[in-house]
């Protein structure tokens, strides 16, 4: 493969791309105490967001007053449903707007999260002017807040979604991709950014555990399934490192996992959510694994985080082409129906700073 085509990784013209920022206001009791009750500083704060956020051209905005960890995902229908610890939200960017609110009857948020969905046509290309809209936003919505110097944090998630099988489904056209990092971007599209950013670069894996799969590697009428994740996590952590790829996590409790750098972020896991810490400085680290022998998942999920040397020409091209190259020795081991199910591959670029 020649040098230029290693800064770059070929993804399937059906890759979907997703874009959302949150902005987070603590709910302190100064804030507080500017309204007449909860319900009213609820209100009252998502309309002045909602009448704000018109004015710059946000046009998918929702305000969450409820703790829970939003999650965006495509889909062709615009919905959302809650669990007792995530906000699951739903849309096509091409097509879809929403203002909403969503609150917990009698529970005081910690926090007033915003989140903007990104839409349009082409994300990838906006996302700066996007971003650069968010900022303007907050400094016009910081103003007429009741309370000054509020501890805002600004977060940026995108990523790109595709499905590893997607050839042998017979669409086998492609896209190549740079994946430069967000910082290099912004900068090229005059979205200035402060000097104390915090990055992290990943890529997440679901595999269902269809039929096919079960047979292969569980024994009926077995209930103890710690030593088929043992044998799925040693061959995966063996095809990741030998395509020098150490930051590596395996997952299989049915949890949802949450990628953190682990230099800046607590890591408190709790009965929905997998938090997973990797410091992308650190080359070696040992690889995580959080399984539950007891039961036997759905699916399957794993998690690649790049680290500072995996960046080439501002790209992860090349670390993305690394992943593939692991995935391909990793799916060697088994014997997969890929016609039929789909190996969910997820890029993801987050950054973070106050605001």
């Amino acid at each position: 493969m020649s040098v230029s085509r290693q800064k770059k990784v070929y993804l399937p013209t059906t890759a979907r791309k997703n874009q959302y920022i949150t902005v987070g206001f603590p709910l302190t009791d100064e804030f507080l105490s500017h309204y007449k009750s909860i319900d009213d500083c609820y209100r009252e704060f998502s309309n002045l967001v909602f009448s704000k956020a018109e004015e710059f051209e946000l046009y998918n905005v929702h305000v969450v007053a409820s703790d829970k960890l939003p999650v965006v995902r495509f889909h062709t229908d615009s919905y959302y449903f809650s669990t007792p610890e995530q906000l699951r939200l739903f849309y096509n960017p091409a097509h879809h707007e929403a203002n909403r609110l969503y609150t917990t009857p009698n529970h005081r948020a910690k926090k007033l999260k915003v989140v903007f969905l990104s839409t349009g046509e082409d994300l990838r290309n906006n996302a700066a002017r996007f971003h650069a809209k968010i900022q303007q936003f907050t400094k016009a919505l910081m103003a007429e807040l009741p309370t000054v110097q509020l501890a805002t944090k600004i977060r940026d998630h995108q990523h790109i979604s595709y499905d590893f099988f997607a050839k042998n489904k017979g669409r086998k056209e492609t896209y190549a991709y740079k994946l430069r990092k967000l910082n290099s971007r912004y900068q090229r599209r005059e979205c200035q950014l402060p000097e104390s950013v915090s990055s992290l670069n990943y890529v997440m894996i679901t595999l269902p555990v269809d039929r096919k799969i079960k047979r292969q590697f569980v024994t009926d009428n077995v209930t103890d399934y710690n030593e088929s994740y043992q044998l799925v996590s040693d061959k995966f952590v063996e095809a990741a490192k030998s395509k020098q790829l150490n930051r590596v996590a395996v997952i299989a409790n049915d949890k949802f996992p949450l990628v953190r750098n682990s230099k800046y972020d607590e890591l408190t896991s709790t009965d929905e959510l997998q938090m997973i810490g990797f410091d992308p400085a650190d080359n070696n680290p040992d690889p995580v694994c959080h399984w539950d022998g007891s039961q036997l998942v759905e699916a399957l999920r794993f998690v690649i985080v790049a680290g500072k040397d995996d960046v080439i020409d501002e790209g992860y091209g090349r670390f993305m082409n690394q992943v593939e190259d692991a995935l391909r020795k990793f799916i060697g081991e088994f014997d997969f129906d890929k016609e039929h199910i789909d190996l969910t591959v997820r890029f993801h670029q987050h950054l973070s700073y106050k605001a």
